[in-house]
Order: C-alpha cells, then sequence, then structure tokens
C-alpha cells in the first residue's frame, strides 16, 4: 500500500465544530467570583437567581425564610456576607472592602432584628456565623 499524503494545509473545521462548543456562561463559575460581580454599586446585593445560585439554593427558598419587616435587597445582602464569613473566610483579604461596603449599606436600611436575621440566615446557609463577626 501507498503511504498516506497529508495536505500541507489542514481544512478548517470550525463550521462544523460550532454546534459543539459549550455556551459560555455570562458569569463566572468561582461562586466567590460570580457574587462579586453582582455586588451593586451601593453595596447590596439584590434578590435574584443568580445570587441563589452561589448560595446552593433557590430564589424562591432564600424569599421563603425571609425575616418579618425584611426587604429583600437586605435580607440578599445580609445572606451574602454571613456565606463571605462562612465559606470564604480563606480569602477575606479578597473581599474585605465589598464587605465593609455591604455593612455600611445595612446601616443605613435601620434593621431592628439583626440578631434573628443572622440566625434565619445561618440555619438557610448551614453556617454558624457570629453577629459581631460581619461588624453590623
Amino acid at each position: 500500500s501507498s503511504p498516506v499524503a497529508v495536505p500541507r494545509s489542514l481544512p478548517s473545521f470550525c463550521d462544523e465544530g460550532i454546534g459543539i462548543i459549550p455556551e459560555i456562561s455570562e458569569f463566572p463559575k468561582d461562586p466567590l467570583l460570580q457574587l462579586v460581580s453582582l455586588q451593586k454599586a451601593s453595596g447590596c446585593w439584590e434578590m435574584e437567581s443568580m445570587l441563589a445560585q452561589v448560595f446552593g439554593r433557590t430564589e424562591k427558598e432564600l424569599l421563603g425564610q425571609i425575616p418579618a419587616q425584611l426587604k429583600p435587597d437586605v435580607w440578599s445582602t445580609l445572606l451574602a456576607l454571613i456565606w463571605l464569613h462562612g465559606f470564604k473566610i480563606d480569602a477575606q483579604d479578597e473581599w474585605q472592602f465589598l464587605a465593609m461596603k455591604a455593612v455600611a449599606w445595612i446601616r443605613t436600611q435601620k434593621v431592628v432584628n439583626h440578631s434573628e436575621c443572622v440566625r434565619v440566615g445561618n440555619a438557610l446557609l448551614g453556617c454558624q456565623v457570629k453577629e459581631d463577626a460581619l461588624g453590623l
């Protein structure tokens, strides 16, 4: 049998391969980076499905546990702080400034039941973060 001739320029398979390229997510897969990207300029996090995904929950689950008289954005911001302290304390130098901004924002919201909110948030996220650790 004769040797197989290899063409000098191989054909491009780009056109055929387009359908199999996985869709690139709008957010990074790293939950910490995703959380950081979702923080608003004011310092808060708004209640949304992408945030719930970071916590491994659904938006419905988060809203189902919201303490009385608490606005959804305050609740989601408290949950973000609890999650950071509970799961990403080893990377605190990466998120401490955005946490300070979040705490400053929460202080403007006149939350009366911090302890209850932190207790419910810990239970929801499976954390044991102390209220004073959050800087509230």
